[in-house]
């Protein structure tokens, strides 16, 4: 999946009046996105994600940006319109591209394949007001003959050419029980708001030899 777009956001611990976001796409995130794509509902069974793994390719870090918000004649959670105004800090991510590669049955896989490609509802990078700039589905994107890291490490680098040439090594976040970075974004429910922590492990990789557009991987 690329996740390529102007403003993108990861929250995994924003709070009433400050929204927060990672620095690269968190589990919750990108399992919403494939519930939009198949159309399951917000309070759907989330048991068939389970199993599946995650991995993450950073090839744009983007840049951390924050909004300052204010809102009027906002609802209280009670009853009524409050008469002070409603602000809040959002913060987000500019300019930002990843890779994101999940391993799991390849019956599952194809089905999500299929529906990134034809989605049921709209797709968005963490927030419904960040859509995608390009297509989240790729051509070649489903590979059925290699591990996640493997398919992570080859697939063509997905920005120019001139970007390539200035970088040395991309991040790679993978799912791993034994690794380091602890992190509350594996969705249980998203109508209660119930997360599970899991592990990852950063490693660094070379950049891929060939860009996206080179190499006949482009979106149809």
């Amino acid at each position: 999946m690329r996740l390529q777009g102007p403003m993108q956001a990861w929250g995994t611990q924003s709070l009433f009046s400050v929204r927060d976001t990672t620095r690269f796409p968190t589990r919750s995130g990108v399992i919403g996105m494939l519930c939009c794509a198949i159309g399951k509902p917000r309070d759907g069974d989330l048991s068939e994600f389970a199993p599946l793994r995650m991995g993450v390719r950073v090839d744009r870090p983007g840049v951390v940006m924050k909004d300052f918000q204010t809102a009027q004649d906002v609802y209280k959670a009670g009853d009524g319109v409050s008469n002070n105004p409603s602000i809040s800090n959002r913060y987000y991510l500019s300019d930002a591209v990843f890779l994101v590669g999940i391993e799991g049955d390849e019956a599952q896989l194809r089905r999500y394949y299929g529906a990134l490609r034809n989605p049921r509802w709209l797709l968005y990078l963490g927030r419904r007001a960040f859509p995608p700039s390009k297509p989240v589905w790729l051509v070649n994107g489903l590979q059925t003959d290699t591990t996640l890291e493997e398919a992570l490490k080859i697939f063509p680098y997905l920005c120019t050419e001139k970007n390539r040439e200035k970088t040395s090594r991309l991040a790679m976040i993978m799912e791993d029980d034994a690794g380091s970075v602890l992190q509350r974004d594996r969705p249980l429910s998203f109508t209660q708001r119930s997360y599970a922590q899991r592990r990852q492990s950063v490693r660094f990789i070379t950049v891929p030899d060939r860009c996206l557009e080179e190499a006949g991987y482009v979106s149809e």
